[in-house]
């Protein structure tokens, strides 16, 4: 029997991780982040329940995260993201490279260099962390057993966040007129909402307004008819209010 290997981790404070990374946040977050004069990035990805855009081995955790809405005659089970939009370093990234915020940090940044996907396994080399993080600190994972519980407690926190954020997002993405999603697997529909329209939104979700109907984004004329032989609505054209990141 292979021997179980141990991945280490020791943070080298280079600032790669808070660069060029749109870092994913929770409601209570996102309001912290626009309070502070940060700028927010929407991602949309969706799929069909039983069709296009679901693995199956993804299927309970990508449900749980995701909110059914009405896609031309038939639904789609959306999933947003909302973001701290870092095109470059980080707002709160000081010069020398340590988190101005690091005491109040969101979430994601807690968990680093973690996956909060399940289906996603640890990759040392996927990250931006230079090698010799990788070679020394405390134990991170043994096998596949994540050593550091209170890690695996923030991860949970997360996923908690995701589900209980979902219903809300989807109101929201309805007061911003944001109504058009990648499928998943496929891409990404991204946002950039205005901020103070966003802040209002976030103040009162409409939650009991019925939710206006998607489309989802699809270039590849095979995946198009697919689609709409599942009687899903179904756009090509680049829309003026969102860009199409695709894989």
């Amino acid at each position: 029997m292979a021997a179980l290997s141990t991945v280490h981790f020791d943070c080298t404070g280079c600032g790669k991780c808070c660069t060029g990374h749109h870092v994913p946040l929770t409601l209570s977050e996102t309001r912290q982040w626009l309070d502070a004069g940060g700028q927010l990035i929407v991602l949309a990805e969706a799929f069909l329940a039983d069709g296009p855009g679901l693995p199956e081995a993804q299927r309970e955790h990508a449900m749980r995260r995701a909110w059914p809405v009405p896609c031309g005659s038939s639904e789609v089970w959306v999933s947003i993201t909302f973001a701290a939009f870092n095109p470059g370093r980080c707002r709160h990234l000081g010069e020398d490279n340590r988190c101005g915020i690091y005491e109040t940090r969101p979430l994601v940044c807690r968990i680093y260099p973690m996956e909060i996907n399940p289906h996603i396994p640890l990759r040392p080399e996927t990250k931006d962390c230079p090698s010799e993080a990788w070679h020394s600190g405390p134990p991170l994972i043994h096998g596949e057993y994540l050593v550091d519980r209170r890690l695996a407690e923030l991860i949970e926190r997360s996923r908690q966040a995701d589900r209980d954020d979902i219903r809300a997002k989807v109101a929201i993405c309805q007061a911003l007129g944001i109504n058009v999603s990648a499928l998943k697997g496929n891409g990404f529909t991204a946002y950039l909402p205005a901020v103070a329209a966003l802040a209002q939104a976030l103040e009162q979700p409409p939650l009991d307004q019925p939710i206006a109907p998607w489309s989802l984004h699809v270039v590849d004329p095979a995946l198009c008819a697919e689609l709409e032989a599942c009687a899903v609505q179904v756009c090509s054209e680049q829309g003026a209010h969102y860009s199409f990141i695709g894989f």
